[in-house]
C-alpha cells in the first residue's frame, strides 16, 4: 500500500499540489518470472536479464538484473498509487524528459517510486503533468531510476 494517496478534481486542485512530493508508491515485486515475461514482450533477451546460471558466473552483480526499461514501464501504476485525477476522462503517458539508471534492480528486488509533482501547464483542452520520479529498491543505497515523467490529462 503507497503512503499517500491525493484525490483531486480539477485544475486548481492539482495547482496546489505543485511543488510538493505526492507520497511514495506501493513496492513493486521485481522478481525473475516478470523480468523473463518482460523479455519476451520486447524481444530483449539479453543474458544479463534471462540467464540466472551465467548471471551467477559473469555478472557484476551475481545475478539477474531488470531491464531499466521494465522499471519504466512501471511509472503508470507507480503514479496510480500516490495521484488520482477523479475527473479526468482521459490521462496518457506524454513522453520522459530525463531518464537515468544509477543502480540496478537485481532479481529478486522490490521498488517503489517517489513523486513529486514538478510542474503543471495548460496544453489547450489538456494539462500537462512534470512529474520527478525517483525509483528505490528496498534495501538500497542509490536509486534504481531517475526521471522526468509527462502525462497528460483531459478533463
Amino acid at each position: 500500500m503507497s503512503d499517500a494517496l491525493h484525490e483531486v478534481c480539477g485544475v486548481a486542485a492539482l495547482q496546489a499540489l505543485v511543488g510538493t512530493q505526492l507520497g511514495h508508491s506501493r513496492w513493486f515485486e521485481v522478481g525473475q518470472d516478470r523480468i523473463s515475461t518482460f523479455a519476451d514482450a520486447t524481444d530483449d533477451h539479453q543474458w544479463i536479464h534471462v540467464d540466472p546460471e551465467r548471471a551467477s558466473r559473469e555478472s557484476p552483480f551475481g545475478t539477474t538484473v531488470a531491464h531499466g526499461f521494465l522499471t519504466l514501464s512501471l511509472l503508470p501504476a507507480m503514479l496510480a498509487d500516490v495521484l488520482v485525477m477523479v475527473d479526468a476522462k482521459l490521462v496518457v503517458n506524454y513522453g520522459l524528459n530525463k531518464v537515468r539508471f544509477p543502480a540496478p534492480v537485481p532479481a529478486g528486488s522490490r521498488v517503489r517510486a517517489g513523486i513529486v509533482l514538478a510542474a503543471l501547464e495548460q496544453e489547450g483542452d489538456a494539462s500537462q503533468l512534470t512529474l520527478e520520479v525517483t525509483v528505490e529498491r528496498e534495501g538500497g543505497t542509490k536509486p534504481v531510476c531517475v526521471a522526468e515523467f509527462l502525462v497528460r490529462r483531459y478533463a
